[in-house]
């Protein structure tokens, strides 16, 4: 009996191995020669797509904050004329869009430029969403950089011509860092993976 159990625990971690391999495989590819830095952004006018993190009382988290300054850099270089703000808007989660909407509109983006998905609750629907809702057809999308590469196939597999943009990680704790590199790995990439093949 122990033996059988410590088999079945064998080839359970090579199952999550290889899935965590295959995804972390289709990830680069999907953005192979489609990310670049801040500085590195082809001149616009573009649509930018900002996808949403942890806000809280009014004020944008880190991850959140960082990505709305690259926003606002491109913006006023002139990269992009068009800047889609997505996160979940509800209380509880709070008021990502609401709260992007202001940290821009604080620092010169003018209000009609900024649009609106109050129900981006995750990357795979802020992607489908951009298309469907919005007609985005070709974009920048910003986000950190152990996030861009699923963001990108993400975007891809809806049809947008994408380009991802790497939000630096000033503000971010190890301990976040490491548990957002773990999810993205073992959770996160998998299911991305399975949402743009399937």
């Amino acid at each position: 009996m122990r033996i059988r159990v410590g088999a079945l625990a064998l080839w359970a971690v090579v199952l999550v191995e290889a899935i965590v391999f295959v995804s972390s495989v289709w990830s680069v590819w999907a953005a192979r020669g489609r990310v670049v830095e801040p500085a590195e952004a082809p001149d616009g006018p573009s649509t930018l797509i900002v996808l949403g993190a942890k806000a809280a009382d009014g004020e944008p988290g880190a991850y959140l904050r960082n990505r709305l300054d690259v926003a606002v850099d491109l913006h006023r270089r002139g990269v992009v004329d068009r800047i889609v703000s997505s996160g979940n808007d509800h209380d509880d989660a709070g008021n990502e869009v609401q709260v992007m909407r202001s940290y821009l509109a604080a620092r010169g983006v003018p209000h009609e430029r900024i649009v609106d998905d109050p129900i981006g609750l995750n990357t795979a629907a802020t992607c489908r969403r951009a298309a469907a809702e919005y007609g985005v057809r070709r974009a920048l999308i910003v986000t950190q950089d152990f996030h861009v590469g699923r963001a990108v196939g993400l975007c891809r597999a809806e049809g947008i011509d994408v380009l991802g943009v790497i939000a630096p990680r000033n503000g971010c704790t190890v301990l976040s860092l490491v548990r957002n590199h773990l999810r993205e790995a073992l959770l996160s990439r998998p299911r991305a993976m399975l949402t743009a093949l399937l």
